[in-house]
């Protein structure tokens, strides 16, 4: 079977239509069984690779593939995924928690007088401070460059200069961190990165499955930095100053300590009534007929939000609540439900209603629609992961 007529947005199809109708029904649809060995990483989600493959082809030959028709190997799937700049990756993919760690343990950092230099610690500290506080995930170059340059002045290695662009280029090519707004590749870190980043002001944070790592996990990194890069224990003013000293990390008063077990929960309720044909049914309202709406599925986004607007570029949301003290959110479907977008937390996610109004009438609402389209699908994965 030639498989090289596959193309990448055939791909992205099959990845789409999987997000939109669930792993199992996909996989039931189609006649596969799950992967046992290997895995199509996109977005920090992992698909069934030969599925994907098989579903891709459809797109482009007007057909799908069987399961018998070809082999799902290395030699035939996951070439093929390379070359169209995906990543394939063997195995059942790590827990987030010892990605996370084995990740850490990796970073390349120079070598100074007084020891390793702190620089992609110090920016790592400074952004799992941001997820303990709920704050936007991703904030912009020229914010990340004053918050980090007091930071590195003071903590860093006495003989280093306080240079935020080579940590936020640096990890950048890593899978803990995001760099998002640019256009053109990348440059590295070291040279002169500084009038790119000043003309281009990307965007810059953790990486969805980090930022969204329960608190337990998040310390246990913290403490892991500490003792590879500050000699053992983290000072306490960098702790307070980044927002993870003790009393400053704030897990949200809207997340319960079981709230990821009762995510799941939800979700399994929710995927029982999709496979029942319960969200296929629909409702008269205001004399026309609309798809019916999951009432678990809006709590179930609400629990994952924390009570903090799900946009990563979120400007600000109001900080008063409203009078039964739920937080001021609004949940809505990325695809819109009207036109039978899946009323699942795949799709869905927690808006303020500056953020809201800009998906919904703003100039930029079909790129910002784009951004919460992989936001509401990474946050999912990440609270449907175990630790």
């Amino acid at each position: 079977m030639d498989l090289s007529v596959i193309t990448r947005e055939a791909v992205l199809d099959a990845i789409a239509e999987c997000d939109q109708v669930g792993r199992e029904r996909f996989l039931e649809r189609y006649g596969f069984e799950e992967a046992r060995r290997y895995f199509l990483r996109y977005g920090g989600v992992y698909y069934d690779s030969k599925a994907i493959v098989g579903v891709a082809y459809r797109h482009v030959a007007g057909r799908p593939l069987s399961a018998g028709e070809f082999s799902g190997g290395q030699q035939t799937v996951g070439r093929l995924l390379a070359r169209l700049g995906f990543e394939v990756v063997s195995d059942e993919p790590p827990a987030p928690g010892q990605r996370l760690l084995e990740l850490l343990g990796s970073l390349r950092v120079a070598i100074t007088a007084e020891g390793p230099a702190r620089h992609q610690p110090i920016t790592l500290l400074w952004a799992l401070g941001r997820a303990a506080q709920r704050r936007p995930r991703l904030v912009s170059w020229r914010s990340a460059r004053r918050e980090l340059r007091g930071l590195m002045r003071e903590y860093g290695q006495p003989s280093s200069r306080a240079t935020p662009e080579f940590p936020v280029l640096a990890l950048a090519r890593t899978d803990l961190w995001e760099l998002r707004g640019h256009v053109g590749d990348v440059p590295a870190a070291h040279g002169n990165p500084v009038a790119w980043l000043d003309e281009q002001n990307p965007s810059c944070g953790l990486a969805v499955w980090v930022y969204e790592l329960d608190a337990s996990v998040r310390m246990e990194a913290v403490g892991f930095l500490g003792s590879r890069f500050f000699g053992g224990g983290l000072p306490e003013g960098l702790l307070e100053e980044a927002g993870l000293g003790q009393g400053c990390a704030d897990e949200s008063p809207f997340q319960g300590a079981d709230s990821r077990d009762a995510y799941r929960r939800l979700c399994g309720t929710i995927e029982a009534a999709e496979a029942r044909g319960d969200h296929d049914r629909t409702s008269t309202r205001a004399a026309r007929e609309q798809p019916v709406r999951s009432s678990a599925a809006v709590r179930a986004v609400l629990m994952r939000s924390g009570g903090r607007c799900e946009n990563p570029l979120c400007a600000g949301q109001p900080e008063d609540v409203k009078e039964n003290g739920d937080p001021i959110l609004e949940v809505d479907h990325v695809l819109d439900r009207a036109r039978w977008g899946r009323d699942h937390p795949i799709q869905m996610i927690a808006l303020c209603p500056n953020c809201h109004a800009i998906k919904t009438w703003g100039r930029t609402g079909e790129r910002l629609r784009e951004v919460l389209f992989f936001e509401a699908r990474v946050r999912h994965s990440a609270w449907c992961s175990e630790a």
